[in-house]
């Protein structure tokens, strides 16, 4: 699977342009070439780019959304270029080496600016985000549709409103971390002192301390709930095309809001018919007299059974193209691919007697033509190969 490109910058799927424009300068100054010589950090640098590429577009980051890299390939290009333009308005080299070491300041030297304030944990925090693997018949993708699907996630408790506390009561600060979710260990070694952050082992976290437990979920806030959901599945998915279905993850925390649900496609093999691109690919077989002498067959395609004229003196393997009987272009479903249909030629190992005198016959007439005698250099001669 592709790379999530949230994660690539290390932001929240609800994150706004400024904070993804905000992620991205830091990574790019991080991971440039000129700057970051460890192996790998070109390649990485490239990541960030295609990241920042689709996420900074409003239609093309809609797209990704929905329909995952399914949906963008060829939107932007996974090369650097956009993004070495970009580091045209990030100051020089002296801003971006700044970036690099501000970090690390510390308490050493006692540089200016100080360092970023811990975000608090006691807020709202939102719920993680599911993923369901849903298998579809060949026109099944094709042309979409809707789909059943049964999802177990956590919803918020009804009884509590998701506190995890007793109705009538609330719960309290933490008294360990004094609502900060976090404890700090100072350590003093002959090289100076540092700091040590982790997690309140009393809140776990979460800045606060239920201390009459809500029955309904047992203080948890929430419950494990299985749901059936109908899905719209869009025409012309494909493997691994994802759908997101929004707010059908696990619900979140303190009142945060809940994930989201991400649906991956995998679409079974068709014993008739496969799929190149947005077209379809699929044999016919004919018998020798109807190649020499053309005919008029019925033949199947993802849309029923379709007439299909077969020219007079069709040799094998030949490809014939049925125009906008393919699959339809995922997310413009009014532009669709083509059939191709490859044409086999079934030559019989036996003949009855008759057959064969008619056909010796024949063959005698085009011997005297073509100075190619015999009933074997008559058929040669028919199909080239």
């Amino acid at each position: 699977m592709a790379r999530d490109y949230y994660e690539t910058l290390g932001v929240s799927r609800d994150a706004d342009k400024e904070e993804i424009k905000q992620a991205y300068r830091r990574l790019a100054r991080k991971y440039h070439p000129d700057v970051n010589k460890e192996s790998g950090a070109e390649e990485r640098f490239k990541e960030i780019n295609r990241a920042y590429e689709v996420l900074s577009e409003p239609e093309v980051r809609a797209r990704y959304d929905r329909f995952g890299e399914a949906g963008v390939s060829g939107a932007a290009a996974a090369g650097a270029g956009a993004g070495f333009q970009d580091m045209g308005d990030m100051g020089g080299f002296a801003d971006i080496f700044e970036s690099i070491f501000s970090g690390f300041a510390g308490g050493a030297g006692g540089g200016g600016g100080g360092q970023p304030q811990q975000r608090r944990r006691s807020g709202p925090v939102r719920g993680d985000d599911l993923r369901l693997d849903l298998k579809l018949e060949f026109r099944e993708a094709v042309f979409g549709g809707e789909k059943e699907i049964r999802i177990s996630h956590l919803e918020s408790c009804d009884v509590c409103s998701g506190s995890g506390a007793k109705p009538g009561t609330r719960p309290r600060t933490c008294s360990t971390c004094s609502g900060s979710g976090q404890v700090r260990r100072v350590t003093r070694t002959p090289f100076g002192s540092f700091t040590q952050v982790s997690t309140c082992p009393t809140c776990d976290g979460t800045g606060t301390v239920v201390e009459d437990k809500c029955d309904a979920c047992d203080g948890k806030g929430a419950n494990q709930v299985t749901k059936k959901l109908k899905i719209n599945v869009p025409a012309g998915v494909d493997n691994g095309t994802r759908l997101r279905i929004s707010q059908e993850g696990d619900a979140g925390q303190r009142s945060g809001p809940p994930g989201d649900l991400y649906v991956y496609l995998f679409v079974n093999e068709d014993e008739e018919f496969h799929r190149e691109g947005i077209n379809v690919n699929s044999e016919i077989k004919i018998s020798y007299l109807q190649a020499i002498l053309g005919c008029r067959l019925e033949v199947n395609t993802v849309d029923g059974p379709v007439e299909l004229i077969i020219p007079a003196g069709t040799q094998p393997n030949t490809v014939m193209k049925l125009e906008n009987r393919g699959v339809p272009r995922l997310g413009n479903p009014v532009s669709r691919g083509d059939h191709m249909l490859t044409v086999l030629i079934d030559i019989p190992s036996k003949i009855i007697p008759e057959e064969r005198e008619l056909l010796e016959k024949l063959a005698k007439i085009k011997g005297d033509r073509t100075g190619k005698g015999g009933l074997e250099g008559f058929l040669g001669s028919l199909f080239k190969s």
